[in-house]
């Protein structure tokens, strides 16, 4: 059976060896290496090739996004999953916008762990539970203090979720047993009420606000 090969790189000498010991304890993955820096976990990419790396965001000398983007530039094979100690949704959204894999908190445990690298193995975006949560809390948190200027309609949340999931009109019209008419109606009111003006845009706020989980 082939192994997965994971690089774990933190600056944290007692963090480092927790995460190697919940890691060692998973069947079917091999530690390849370990690095505290950026720089250092850089060049134990290109030397270790390994298939994930565990990487903490606040690293010394080139921190995690910035060794993250280059890994989705140079090394397309590599998977990678972020650690850290925040859960809010800047920090989560930064990193999956560049590229990341995963986001999971530093508390997590080995079965966290083991879902993450599975998630990610099987081609999936896995965040914690915590995680997840914490960006829905932050979503409601802003349209309360905005008086929920941008509010959807329970029809309109399910053409944005349809949208966000990838389907055509054609499909969501049959889906929602609609009228394509009425399907592009809703989009464009969407849109509108939203200022967002392309898919991508909607991606990302569906994912923000919940209707749809990052790996889909």
């Amino acid at each position: 059976m082939k192994r997965t090969r994971v690089l774990l790189v933190e600056d944290h000498g007692l963090v480092r060896a927790g995460f190697r010991a919940l890691l060692e304890g998973i069947s079917g993955i091999q530690v390849v290496g370990e690095a505290a820096d950026g720089r250092s976990g850089l060049s134990m990419i290109e030397s270790q090739k390994p298939h994930v790396v565990l990487m903490d965001i606040a690293l010394p000398k080139l921190n995690g996004l910035e060794v993250l983007e280059r890994v989705v530039k140079q090394h397309r094979n590599v998977q990678v999953i972020m650690l850290s100690m925040h859960s809010n949704e800047e920090y989560v959204s930064r990193a999956i916008r560049s590229g990341a894999r995963g986001y999971i908190l530093k508390d997590a445990d080995i079965s966290e762990l083991e879902l993450a690298l599975r998630a990610v193995g099987e081609g999936n975006i896995y965040l914690s539970p915590a995680v997840s949560k914490s960006m829905v809390d932050d979503y409601m948190r802003r349209m309360r203090a905005q008086g929920s200027p941008h509010a959807l309609t329970t029809r309109q949340q399910e053409v944005l979720k349809q949208v966000a999931e990838g389907k055509n009109t054609k499909e969501i019209a049959y889906r929602l047993k609609l009228s394509i008419k009425t399907v592009e109606s809703h989009r464009a009111q969407v849109m509108k009420r939203l200022d967002i003006h392309d898919v991508a845009g909607l991606v990302r706020y569906a994912i923000r606000a919940g209707l749809v989980r990052a790996e889909e």
